[in-house]
């Protein structure tokens, strides 16, 4: 098998409670994410890893595939690192379980950033931020790379430091959308490295690995998406698949 896809789906939510089965035009919030993955044929494999049997139930129930995980994972990443320990695959796609208009390019485009590259053990997605209402919200994770595309840094702060730049600098700001793809084997190392300083000082996981001197590419996507955290980001997508349907 090349490619699986993941979504870990928590229960429990401190701000959204039960957000994974939140209804969004008469179909849960995971059903979406669901079928949106599903779109694209890259992925051999997609399943739903989750710690409650209410999500698991919904997910069979619209036909999806989905599987018990332990309840004591504090993250996605640890999730989705039992669900493929035993399986041979080459490339597992991080799948997050609150974005609900989530484009099956974006699956590709980390994917094959993997598959076309063997030298290449992770890779995630950024966006152009055009809200300057964005610039220091830290809820918008801010991402800045090099030349080749490769993440510097990750912050929740304002990336770089646009207060001391001229006017006349041109500087362009990404956030980072939180779609990731790694090789099954790097995935296994990341869940035993230790937790670094700056992963715990900025709440970033993928610092972990920037820390332990890896690299990860960052590609960017024109496909905009809203991760559902709050109630006003459950209400923001309502609107647009409504709009769009």
């Amino acid at each position: 098998m090349d490619v699986v896809g993941i979504i870990p789906a928590r229960y429990g939510s401190t701000r959204l409670h039960a957000k994974a089965l939140a209804d969004i035009a008469g179909k849960p919030m995971i059903q979406h994410i669901y079928e949106r993955a599903k779109e694209t044929p890259i992925l051999d494999e997609l399943i739903v890893a989750t710690d409650d049997d209410r999500i698991k139930s919904v997910v069979e129930n619209f036909g999806g595939k989905a599987v018990l995980t332990s309840k004591e994972h504090i993250s996605g990443t640890e999730r989705l690192t039992e669900v493929v320990f035993d399986m041979d695959v080459k490339v597992v796609v991080n799948i997050q379980g609150d974005e609900p208009l989530i484009h099956p390019s974006m699956i590709n485009d980390v994917a094959y950033a993997l598959l076309d590259n063997p030298e290449l053990v992770m890779s995630t997605l950024k966006q152009k931020l055009t809200k300057e209402s964005d610039f220091n919200n830290p809820n918008v994770v801010k991402v800045v790379t090099d030349k080749n595309g490769f993440a510097l840094y990750f912050s929740r702060s304002c990336l770089p430091n646009i207060s001391r730049m001229n006017e006349s600098d041109s500087m362009t700001l990404y956030k980072h959308i939180g779609l990731y793809a790694y090789t099954k084997d790097f995935l296994l190392t990341f869940k035993g490295l230790k937790t670094s300083k700056l992963e715990k000082a900025e709440s970033l996981e993928q610092l972990r690995a920037l820390e332990h001197g890896y690299r990860i590419k960052v590609i960017e996507t024109k496909h905009e998406t809203i991760s559902v955290d709050t109630e006003v980001d459950l209400q923001k997508v309502i609107e647009v698949i409504k709009s769009s349907s």
